[in-house]
């Protein structure tokens, strides 16, 4: 039986460690990118959102030490890059629950919230739920946790939503793992969604109409990418983000220079993009 309290992706987390120059360096891709936020003290990290329509691109930064953000401050000694992948919860609570009956030890659920800038003045309060699986559960190298929301309107706020570049969703997450097919394995286990082969990768669903999961070896990872797209990218773990664009021309437009053409896509090098390859194909 599927996890009952969990909806498929919410939001992938980019690491980085210059947070302002990051959001310029997104932006300048035609990214719309929110108001920077600062998470509660326990965090001890701040942010700028990339919203689509159902889930968003996480750019976080470490403002303060903390005991919470001590496994990010080990992933940033050594990269920048795509650290975690979130999965949307209806309830963080029941889902950790959900977990240890399965013999899994969630850790959670922690509350903590951030002030958002709201369009036309003033200010609210995006408040949230989440709930982790242990540290040393990582589908390769891949951190994962799970998202309740409990004020999507300060999240998804529409301005947010339009983008020059005419991303709309997250198609894939990519994962770059020496053995791609255990690694599936293991994140199907995690979330109890079925690993299928697909072609040279593994495939799993990440629930709903949701973004998939693909993982794949350094081999098919090049058949994927010509070399000036994968240069920067990390030699494990997450490596590229697969979006949705409405409009190919206005990437295009968009990316400029920093864009290849390869097999229907427009991909930047990863060296471009905190450390992940980001492509968009017309949906």
């Amino acid at each position: 039986m599927s996890l009952q309290h969990i909806l498929g992706l919410d939001h992938v987390v980019v690491t980085v460690r210059d947070l302002d120059a990051a959001a310029a360096q997104w932006r300048a891709l035609g990214f719309t990118v929110s108001p920077r936020g600062t998470h509660s003290p326990i965090l001890g990290t701040g942010n700028y959102t990339i919203m689509f329509g159902d889930d968003y691109v996480e750019l976080l930064g470490i403002l303060t030490e903390t005991e919470q953000n001590q496994p990010t401050r080990d992933y940033l000694a050594k990269r920048e890059g795509l650290e975690r992948a979130a999965f949307t919860t209806d309830d963080a609570a029941a889902g950790a629950e959900e977990l240890k009956s399965r013999g899994i030890e969630a850790l959670g659920p922690i509350h903590f919230g951030r002030p958002v800038d709201l369009p036309g003045g003033g200010t609210g309060e995006a408040r949230f739920n989440v709930f982790r699986w242990p540290l040393g559960e990582q589908p390769g190298g891949l951190r994962i946790f799970a998202c309740q929301h409990l004020t999507r309107e300060t999240v998804w706020i529409p301005e947010l939503l339009s983008h020059a570049n005419g991303a709309s969703r997250i198609l894939r997450l990519e994962v770059l793992a020496a053995d791609p097919a255990a690694a599936a394995a293991h994140l199907g286990r995690l979330i109890d969604e079925p690993a299928r082969a697909e072609g040279d990768a593994w495939l799993v669903p990440s629930g709903g109409q949701r973004a998939d999961i693909l993982f794949y070896d350094a081999a098919a990872f090049a058949r994927r990418y010509p070399p000036a797209v994968r240069d920067g990218a990390a030699p494990e773990g997450a490596v590229a983000l697969v979006l949705a664009t409405t409009d190919i021309a206005a990437a295009q437009a968009s990316f400029g220079g920093a864009a290849t053409a390869h097999d229907g896509a427009l991909s930047v090098a990863a060296s471009a993009a905190n450390g992940i390859v980001v492509s968009v194909r017309p949906h």
